[in-house]
This record gives C-alpha cells, sequence and structure tokens, in this order.
C-alpha cells in the first residue's frame, strides 16, 4: 500500500508566515491532486509550544539561523512559528486537510525540535508515524511538502532507513536553501535511497 505524507504545508512556512519558504504555497494545489492517487494521506504539522528551545528568541544574544549545541546536537535557531494552536501554526487554508487519515504533530516537546515525521532530533524518540504505517500495511511513501532540506529531508531519511521504499516529489515541495542545505539535503537523500522524482 502506498501513503502519501504531506510535511508541514502550514501558513507560518508559506508567504507571509514567520518561516516563508519561497513558493510554500505554490505546490498546494498539485498536493491536493496527489491525495486522490494514494491509499492513505498522512500530514504532518509543526507544533511549537511558546518558548520552544528552537526559537532564537529564547536564546539570549543569539539571531534567527544562528547554530547552536543541543543536548542531542546542533541546532538551527529559528524565528518564532507554528506556536500551537495560532494562525501561523494552522494548515494553508487551500490544503485539503480533511483528506487526511492522520494527522502527526511534531515539535511539541519545549527542550527539542523535531524535523523528521518518523523521530525527534535526538534520532530516537519516535512519533508513532512507523506503527501506524505498518500496523496498516503501508509500505511504500511519497513525500511532498516544506522544507524540502529539512523536514522533507529528514523525514525521508528515515523513513528509507526504515525500510519504506521511498520517493520525494521536488516539484511538491519548495527549500530554504540555507548555506548550501538543499544541495546537501538532496546528496544525503540520494545516499539513503530516497528516489527523487
Amino acid at each position: 500500500m502506498h501513503a502519501l505524507i504531506v510535511i508541514d504545508v502550514q501558513n507560518d512556512f508559506c508567504p507571509g508566515g514567520a518561516l516563508a519558504v519561497p513558493g510554500g504555497d505554490e505546490i498546494v494545489q498539485g498536493i491536493n491532486a496527489l491525495m486522490v492517487e494514494c491509499d492513505a494521506v498522512v500530514l504532518t504539522q509543526d507544533w511549537h509550544p511558546a518558548g520552544h528551545s528552537s526559537f532564537a528568541s529564547t536564546h539570549e544574544g543569539k539571531g534567527p539561523y544562528e547554530v547552536v549545541e543541543m543536548p542531542y546536537g546542533p541546532q538551527v535557531l529559528w524565528p518564532d512559528h507554528c506556536i500551537q494552536g495560532s494562525p501561523g501554526a494552522a494548515f494553508h487554508m487551500e490544503l485539503e486537510a480533511d483528506r487526511a487519515d492522520l494527522i502527526i504533530r511534531k515539535g511539541f516537546r519545549a527542550g527539542i525540535d523535531s524535523y523528521s515525521a518518523f523521530f525527534e532530533n535526538d534520532h530516537t524518540t519516535p512519533t508513532g508515524l512507523e506503527g501506524y504505517l505498518r500496523t496498516r500495511g503501508i509500505d511504500r511513501l511519497t513525500m511532498v511538502g516544506l522544507a524540502t532540506d529539512f523536514c522533507v529531508n529528514f523525514s525521508a531519511v528515515d523513513a528509507a532507513r526504515l525500510g519504506f521504499q521511498v520517493e520525494v516529489h521536488e516539484q511538491l515541495c519548495r527549500a530554504i536553501d540555507l548555506d548550501g542545505s538543499l544541495a546537501a539535503a538532496r546528496a544525503g537523500m540520494q545516499s539513503a535511497g530516497v528516489k527523487l522524482v
């Protein structure tokens, strides 16, 4: 069985949002069209408490996009975004979110960020998505959404390592591309066995 994993198509990652990905809203209609071709649809939703440890505003003297060392490794500091219950955390209004079988919320633990749909950034604390997919008999995943070089990348690599057959539809993703992060992500995904379409 085949699932579509839609990563973080939320207002704060679209133009006008707190952490806007260029062209982030351009992929919505294509994602909606792809939903009808899959056996299951899973949406991920970045869902941070106020004052999250990945926000630059919680680190005195630090600015957005600086990197700090956290107990689980290096962490990019972001502008405050996708705060639980805020308009910015809501799905893009044109995304057909009602088609989702499951919504996985991530980044809700204050002390650790979560890029991947499968694990927190410590790479060991699971979100529960793997178990859901396995109990439904799903072994093939198509990933789309925001942003190619962060949450899509981490999700795709983790899925491939867990043994799923994974493809990323690049035309239905958009990237932040922070200091060459897109090229690094593409190389990392390909080396993990992810098919870039």
